[in-house]
């Protein structure tokens, strides 16, 4: 039986037809729907954990008891996780064990472009990198299998292309796979340095025998066609390839890393001219190069951002003296559309806190989530965001750096979800280093960025189960804060008289700014407000909301769109012309 899928949704079924026992992931696009799809099968045990790092220690220690799973994470996420994971290279595995990069090119949601068939190579394992949403499955439940044979944990690299396209997938039934006895391998699975030097040295076996199969798998094979030319490819790149190249011989490598050197030196010396097509770094094209093969890749195609059809059929045309098949031209638009950034939603609890950041004039060290958003016009609150959990210790140093006076004007914000993913520790560092620092912990009860995920704040687990709710004002104190207050972002006097008092204290001092999300919380919403023209002065004092309800209109303020009736415009419209619908009616 066939279905229509997305490879994150093939991933998920390769992973219960492989025999998973336990997914473990921290959301992140391009990877979240890996873990809620896996959830799904009652067979698997799947789980939001506190961070990507977390999540592969999860996996490992099913795998060392035996059972085979599977750690999803975006491309950053893997930084997190790096720790475990070049350790698990070398204890090797007893339970297949595979962590799945998201890796996401041209930035759609993330802070930086990132190939990470570099940490394939660096931790020395074997890399597979899927095409579409059939390769998707059928390289999961591969990888599994080459876990388990070579005593490696695998990582299974897409990209967000593969990610969320969707393509048919041939499904297949579930392999039950018994646990096997327990077995106490100290020497194995205990990194001390006497047991990990023998370890190294099976690494460095294992990688030999690695690259011994890259020469013969049909996860890597020769399509070949006019050996004129020829293309070294693989992921998305080799569809853009094969829709834009139909006639040229194609070498796909489907094992990312290591590579095949004699198959590709054969390849190369069986073709007139060689390419290598792939997004991102030159991964493949400097292994090619440093044997000596005369390549052509970086010359023609972008360092940067995804690759497209477009783009591999101008730069080959331009290589080569015949034509190129160029993709199906897509229909003309009429004009180019308007830049639509995005934008904080109707009613969102933070538009109220970012407004009053911005209007007190304050430094604000930010981090990763919706947010994030507040950097933009007219709000305009943000000075930093680094990465997950960063706004802490950003904070930190800047008040070192600039002293006391400096902090009693900067703060540091951070999500719910994002404290709990490595926040914490950076407020334990404020306290313990004797600052004054003023967090701010957005709670709007989900992990909001990346599609409403549940978390550890909010009580409730991948399956929907309540349990115990992580108490952060507990949390703060417990880690030796004193200071702790809960506010409502929506009382924009209350959060401005707060922060004006914690930022005059001198020791480290937490604000909960806690309200739901509102497209979690819509009975909350209230009725919609509009604007009495006879009253509106027109000083657009709330246009600084950034509300994508509020507009212009013949010199005067406008509500229009999906108001909820929040009321963050009303408390800052000076002449009291915002008022519910209803009233506004009555007076035009």
């Amino acid at each position: 039986m066939k279905q229509l899928m997305t490879g994150n949704e093939a991933v998920a079924r390769g992973a219960w037809e492989a025999g998973v026992r336990v997914v473990s992931a921290y959301p992140g696009t391009p990877s979240t729907e890996i873990t809620e799809n896996a959830a799904r099968y009652a067979e698997i045990y799947a789980e939001w954990s506190p961070n990507e790092k977390v999540a592969l220690e999860v996996g490992i220690g099913a795998s060392v008891a035996g059972g085979r799973a599977l750690t999803a994470m975006k491309h950053v996420g893997v930084n997190v996780a790096a720790d475990p994971l070049f350790t698990v290279a070398y204890t090797g595995v007893t339970g297949g064990l595979v962590l799945v990069s998201a890796d996401d090119p041209g930035m759609h949601s993330s802070q930086n472009e990132q190939d990470n068939r570099h940490f394939g190579r660096a931790a020395k394992i074997p890399v597979l990198e899927p095409s579409d949403s059939q390769e998707a499955k059928d390289f999961t439940v591969a990888a599994f299998s080459l876990s388990e044979e070579y005593d490696t944990p695998v990582m299974l690299r897409i990209t967000t292309r593969v990610a969320h396209s969707r393509s048919l997938v041939e499904l297949g039934p579930r392999s039950e796979r018994p646990l096997p006895p327990y077995v106490k391998d100290a020497r194995k699975y205990v990194m001390i340095p006497a047991y990990a030097r023998p370890r190294h040295a099976a690494v460095e076996a294992r990688l030999t025998a690695l690259r011994e199969l890259a020469e013969t798998t049909p996860l890597n094979r020769v399509e070949w066609g006019d050996k004129s030319v020829g293309i070294v490819t693989g992921g998305i790149a080799y569809q853009y390839v094969k829709e834009t190249q139909p006639g040229a011989s194609v070498l796909k490598l489907g094992l990312a890393f290591p590579l095949p050197r004699r198959k590709i030196t054969e390849f190369a010396h069986s073709v007139e001219r060689l390419y290598v097509a792939e997004e991102l770094e030159d991964f493949w094209e400097g292994y090619l190069r440093a044997w000596g093969l005369p390549v052509r890749g970086k010359e023609i195609f972008p360092w940067t951002g995804e690759l497209q059809p477009e783009t591999v059929a101008s730069a080959l045309a331009a290589e080569t003296d015949r034509p190129s098949s160029p993709p199906a031209p897509r229909p003309a638009a009429a004009a180019d559309p308007p830049a639509r950034p995005p934008v904080l939603c109707p009613g969102c609890p933070h538009r109220g806190l970012f407004y009053v950041l911005s209007k007190m004039r304050l430094t604000v060290a930010g981090d990763i989530g919706c947010y994030t958003l507040g950097c933009l016009e007219p709000l305009n609150a943000l000075d930093t965001t680094i990465c997950m959990g960063a706004s802490i210790g950003a904070a930190i140093g800047m008040e070192k750096t600039r002293g006391p006076e400096f902090a009693q004007k900067l703060v540091a914000v951070i999500g719910d979800s994002t404290f709990i993913h490595s926040g914490i520790t950076g407020l334990i560092d404020a306290v313990y280093n004797k600052t004054q620092t003023t967090l701010l912990i957005l709670d709007n009860r989900t992990t909001g960025m990346t599609g409403h995920q549940d978390n550890p704040v909010t009580g409730r687990t991948l399956q929907g189960e309540k349990y115990r709710e992580i108490d952060l004002t507990q949390l703060c104190r417990a880690v030796g804060v004193d200071r702790v207050t809960t506010v409502d972002p929506f009382d924009l006097k209350l959060m401005e008289q707060t922060l004006r008092a914690e930022l005059a204290a001198a020791e480290p001092s937490v604000i909960i700014a806690r309200r739901k999300c509102a497209l979690i919380d819509r009975e909350a919403a209230r009725p919609p407000l509009a604007v009495d023209r006879d009253k509106c002065t027109g000083c657009f004092r709330c246009m600084r909301l950034g509300c994508p309800c509020l507009s212009r209109q013949e010199k005067k303020a406008v509500i229009a769109g999906q108001c909820v009736g929040c009321g963050l415009c009303s408390q800052v419209c000076v002449p009291g012309a915002i008022v519910s619908a209803g009233e506004a009616g009555e007076t035009l």
